[in-house]
């Protein structure tokens, strides 16, 4: 099963090498991670997408707390939470395309942030699922890059990851 953990760690160097590092260790796969400060300058928020038997995951989220570097740690699908991804993705868009391209965009709550006389570059936010089928609406050979962020998730009401 899929899972997001929302980690609080010292921002300090070295922290995400120690957090990817117990993951490759243990022959665990990361299938997306983002990592940023918080508003508190001294911590960072990782967001870590992996799959696993609950097993795995109690055995992660353990082996995560003994790192000295982490703060806390929370699953955040043992509660409800929202989660998105950004996408960026550059599309041919010329003649005829060029239309059905921005129609596509505005169907999906896209935006156009870049045009050029052959190519849009779109940014897309939304479920993983969202970004999927986007791309699958789109003909393959009309898109020539593909930028994603991986998922952010955040508990929902008040659900707070704060130390």
């Amino acid at each position: 099963m899929r899972h997001i953990i929302s980690l609080l760690l010292e921002n300090e160097a070295g922290a995400l090498s120690r957090v990817s590092g117990l993951f490759s260790a243990r022959g665990y796969n990361i299938e997306s991670l983002s990592v940023a400060p918080t508003e508190d300058a001294t911590l960072s928020r990782m967001t870590v997408v992996t799959t696993g038997s609950d097993d795995v995951i109690e055995q992660i989220t353990k082996q995560l707390n003994k790192l000295i570097d982490v703060v806390k740690v929370v699953d955040l699908n043992e509660g409800e939470h929202i989660e998105r991804e950004l996408m960026l993705v550059k599309v041919r868009a010329s003649g005829k395309d060029r239309e059905e391209m921005k129609r596509m965009a505005d169907i999906f709550r896209g935006r156009i942030i870049d045009v050029t006389d052959k190519t849009y570059t779109i940014e897309l936010t939304g479920t993983g699922e969202k970004l999927d089928a986007f791309l699958q609406g789109l003909e393959r050979s009309s898109i020539l890059e593909t930028v994603r962020t991986g998922a952010s998730g955040i508990g929902r009401g008040e659900r707070i990851l704060r130390v």
